[in-house]
């Protein structure tokens, strides 16, 4: 069973009469290791996009079931599978009849055998995609639920309306990661899913790079321990949440997914885990107090299935006339809110950028070089680099390149919400 610490970071001192309480949690798993035969129980779908524009070009088919073979050998022994074709339809490919199947050298071999026979035709509908998994992971119970869902186009077969009725009805049931390949998928329009479902969205744009990338997806599949679990925030009679929001390894807003569980206290939903960390941005609204007043503005706890407390960390509040208390900011909530500014100023120029916009996305691109840059997210400052020309990155002078490859822009759109975690300044205040 894995252990869990939870760490607060914030400067607790506020200025008198202020309202808002900001505190970055860390939530970190150090993982059980245990042997892989008493390993937790596990369950995955491979979910492979075979609508006919897969065979435009053929290698995009080709690699696909090449990668899917690769995640079926990467399986343990005994976890539950399953894969399925979709099209403007969902259809199971392994196993035959409604359920998963044990992996096995011989299930294996059946299931690789059954994924080289698909073929391209028809159409795009997501949402039937996930609609049957859900049905295929509601065959088995208690286990880690993970799906991996592959396509290359848009959702043209289903409408955004019927997409986010099924996505609301399978979120909670399993985690699912995300991959586009190629340059005709819409990244806005996967992500959706992708966050809904607590995973996460890339662009594979040489399909030759699928086979590493599901692999490498499944390894970390087996790796989890604990499913399910949950961030837990109390706060005190005249205090609320203003937002939960998972700010590392990448943004997430849990915000509107917060289920209540007891009188002010409400539960926000964090996947599975193994050996991770992760960081969380919690906002408290706290009733207006003077000059010496204290108080305990929330208490964070991580809840795993069943209601085992599996750490717990306090944010606190202190009202003070001393400024040189008040008005510094803690650095963690500040690298985080830069981040946040980062991800949405590439989406805004991005978007500028397509509609024509020269003037708009010149400055948000510009903007997101200087926090690239100021944060020191080297990642993200050379995805930029291939989106505009980089004149002064500390002031965020750009140019818009003459000409962007699709590649390019969707890379950084796709990846824009991943963030780099701060340098700490001290220890954060907690305990497992």
């Amino acid at each position: 069973m894995s252990e869990f610490a939870v760490q607060v970071y914030q400067n607790e001192y506020l200025p008198q009469d202020a309202t808002e309480v900001n505190a970055i949690v860390t939530v970190t798993s150090s993982g059980g290791g245990a042997p892989a035969a008493a390993a937790a129980p596990a369950a995955e779908v491979i979910i492979v996009d075979c609508s006919g524009s897969m065979d435009h070009p053929r290698a995009k088919l080709i690699a696909a079931k090449q990668a899917t073979a690769a995640a079926i050998d990467t399986l343990r022994d005994g976890v539950s599978f399953a894969v399925i074709a979709g099209t403007d339809i969902a259809q199971l490919v392994y196993p035959r009849k409604l359920g998963m199947a044990a992996a096995s050298p011989s299930s294996r071999a059946e299931a690789k055998r059954a994924v080289e026979r698909l073929q391209a035709d028809r159409g795009t509908a997501m949402g039937e995609w996930l609609l049957l998994a859900k049905q295929v992971f509601a065959t088995q119970k208690g286990q880690l639920r993970h799906a991996i869902l592959l396509t290359d186009g848009k959702n043209v077969h289903e409408k955004a309306s019927k997409l986010d009725r099924i996505l609301e009805s399978v979120s909670g049931h399993f985690v699912c990661d995300c991959r586009g390949v190629g340059t005709d998928w819409e990244v806005k329009e996967v992500r959706r899913i992708s966050e809904t479902l607590l995973g996460s969205v890339d662009i594979v744009a040489d399909p030759d790079g699928l086979e590493a990338d599901f692999r490498a997806m499944t390894t970390r599949a087996m790796g989890k321990e604990v499913a399910d679990v949950a961030l837990r925030v109390w706060t005190p009679q005249g205090a609320q949440v203003k937002f939960v929001k998972q700010v590392e390894p990448s943004l997430l807003d849990l915000t509107g997914r917060r289920t209540e569980n007891a009188p002010r206290s409400g539960d926000y939903p964090t996947g599975a885990w193994g050996t991770e960390s992760r960081d969380y941005h919690v906002c408290v609204q706290v009733p207006a107090a003077g000059v010496g007043d204290k108080m305990l503005a929330a208490r964070v706890s991580l809840v795993a299935p069943g209601g085992d407390v599996l750490g717990k960390g306090q944010v606190l509040a202190v009202w003070t006339d001393d400024t040189a208390l008040s008005t510094k900011i803690s650095p963690e909530v500040a690298h985080y809110t830069g981040q946040a500014e980062l991800a949405e100023v590439i989406e805004e120029g991005l978007e500028a950028q397509r509609k024509g916009n020269i003037e708009t996305a010149t400055a948000k691109l510009g903007r997101a070089v200087a926090l690239a840059n100021e944060s020191g997210h080297e990642d993200t400052a050379k995805l930029l680099a291939k989106v505009v020309d980089v004149v002064d990155p500390v002031r965020g002078t750009v140019r818009l390149k003459r000409s962007v490859s699709a590649v390019d822009a969707m890379t950084l759109e796709s990846r824009s919400q991943v963030t780099k975690r701060v340098g700490r300044s001290g220890s954060g205040e907690g305990e497992g």
